[in-house]
């Protein structure tokens, strides 16, 4: 049985795909420890790319969701993940990092997450590849570090739990550009938590209506940010080594700056009236049996 790692090296992605074997997509094998090690590129000598905290953290995951809770999982995890893994924006998009986490640090709790379950068609069921190594809001850690980088407002994390408690958020909204304007994502969020959205085909369906009202109105005008000051997150990667993540509360992210309220409130009052009038699946046909149900209690009042 392998080891782990003591520290997070980068995986190259074409070296990651070519040992995603039928055997570890089923959950059968596990990846081979030597042949990735010895692909695999070293990080510098530092604390903070020490895989022992993540580690723990994950197990921590484990022993508190049962499969069957991935959202809540989901949720739990991000806004720790983000405070255990303190690294840059520039240093979250280098793929290999997330190919080495996956594959190397934790492919069981890719498994855990992500193995599919049995069906009629597939008996046999497997985890998508892409979780293991794929884009940043479908990779296994990457979506939840993303998702958490870009649903904070400055230090709080609640908006992440909001985000992270749907799927969709994760599965669609978190891949547009919109949302890399903070009062955007906040906005979005706040109709959320308001259940002005709820369930996925309304949260699509407002995602997808944010999205292309984005490349026709340019948000920032209506709704400017306030500038994140670099300082304060660059204090907080460095503060690392000493700071302990909780796991029974929520940590603080880096005091980098909030959106302004009324700039959330601006957008959120715009995308409520793009959503009134946005496509959602079984939207009308709800509507009709409602009015149908009306009817008919009108005429046997």
């Amino acid at each position: 049985m392998s080891t782990t790692p003591k520290r997070f090296a980068l995986l190259p992605d074409e070296i990651a795909v070519k040992h995603l074997t039928s055997g570890i997509l089923r959950g059968d094998e596990r990846p081979p420890a030597a042949a990735l090690d010895q692909a695999s590129k070293e990080l510098p000598d530092e604390a903070r790319w020490e895989t022992e905290r993540v580690r723990d953290l994950l197990n921590e995951a484990m022993a508190r969701f049962e499969e069957d809770a991935a959202t809540a999982a989901d949720a739990w995890l991000a806004p720790r993940l983000h405070s255990t893994l303190r690294i840059t924006r520039r240093e979250a998009a280098e793929s290999g990092l997330w190919n080495h986490l996956a594959l190397r640090v934790a492919p069981d709790y890719v498994r855990r997450r992500h193995l599919a379950k049995p069906t009629e068609k597939k008996p046999v069921p497997t985890i998508n590849a892409k979780r293991f190594c794929g884009p940043f809001h479908t990779q296994a850690f990457a979506r939840l570090w993303w998702a958490a980088e870009l649903f904070r407002d400055g230090f709080d994390y609640r908006p992440v739990v909001t985000a992270c408690k749907d799927q969709d958020v994760l599965n669609s909204i978190l891949r547009f550009e919109t949302v890399l304007h903070r009062p955007t994502a906040q906005a979005i969020i706040s109709l959320i938590s308001k259940g002005a959205v709820q369930g996925g085909r309304e949260i699509n369906a407002l995602g997808k209506a944010v999205n292309s009202a984005g490349s026709t109105i340019a948000f920032e005008a209506i709704a400017p940010d306030s500038s994140p000051d670099p300082a304060p997150y660059h204090d907080w990667i460095a503060a690392g080594d000493e700071d302990f993540t909780p796991y029974d509360r929520l940590p603080d992210g880096p005091d980098d700056g909030r959106t302004y309220p009324d700039s959330v409130a601006a957008l959120a009052s715009l995308f409520e009236r793009l959503f009134a009038e946005a496509p959602v699946r079984g939207r009308e046909k709800d509507k009709e049996k409602e009015d149908e149900e009306g009817e008919g209690g009108s005429t046997t009042a």
